[in-house]
């Protein structure tokens, strides 16, 4: 085999394994359980909330997914959409600290929904609505920790929550509340519409940086191989003028 193969087959394995590299890295960063939008106006209310669960296993499925919502800051007039093969348990806390609403004062609010009897297959998704009528104004994010329960045992604990700037192994789905003004994405559309396009405008935020990161490596490699080529064809000139 001539060096001007081997050197272009070298080349060309670095350009691969650079770019599988960063694109399973970029997977692996995006693949943990989510909240949409990624954020509410402070006191939003008749919104609805979308928990994306993606299945990380590939000989198992995801078949019980528990969220646990806030109680020192409720979020209240909680409903959860039906969902086809997944049956609800709603369960309700007292609070603390009673709210103060003009409807009246609420004493009790949602703490956990635990969805089962569904079925998250490897490389598969399943979204899960809940909708609220009133979000706190009183705190700017809320954590939803999240356990996920897998066909084999497995439960993963979606419960860290984000410290220093950095992302936690298993963070929990996180919603930002923003004062009123700034800028926030639009809520999840409802059930019943283009499933696609809602899937498609869910993702758009959470995938950017994978997609970015993906692109990223491919130019690396491909400067990689343009590097490889350039020094073989230089070196060869070289000789020949000697």
């Amino acid at each position: 085999m001539s060096a001007t193969r081997v050197v272009l087959r070298r080349a060309a394995a670095v350009t691969a394994l650079t770019a599988t590299a960063v694109l399973a890295a970029a997977g692996a960063a995006s693949a943990h359980v989510t909240v949409h939008p990624e954020s509410y106006e402070k006191g939003a209310t008749d919104g609805v909330l979308t928990f994306r669960v993606p299945n990380e296993e590939d000989a198992a499925s995801t078949s019980k997914v528990q969220v646990f919502l806030p109680t020192d800051h409720p979020v209240l007039g909680v409903m959860v959409h039906p969902q086809d093969g997944w049956t609800p348990k709603v369960t309700t806390t007292k609070l603390k600290t009673p709210v103060k609403t003009d409807d009246g004062t609420i004493t009790e609010a949602v703490s956990q929904i635990t969805w089962t009897g569904g079925k998250i297959g490897a490389g598969e998704y399943e979204d899960f609505d809940v909708a609220f009528g009133e979000l706190p104004d009183n705190t700017g994010q809320l954590t939803f920790k999240t356990l996920q329960t897998y066909s084999d045992g497995k439960v993963v604990r979606w419960i860290e929550a984000p410290s220093g700037g950095e992302e936690a192994e298993n963070p929990a789905p996180t919603l930002k509340l923003t004062e009123g003004g700034e800028e926030a994405p639009a809520p999840a559309a409802a059930k019943g519409g283009d499933s696609d396009t809602v899937r498609t405008a869910a993702t758009d935020g959470s995938d950017g940086t994978a997609r970015g990161l993906g692109v990223g490596g491919l130019v690396v490699g491909v400067l990689g191989l343009a590097a490889a080529v350039f020094a073989l064809v230089r070196g060869r000139s070289s000789k020949a003028d000697a």
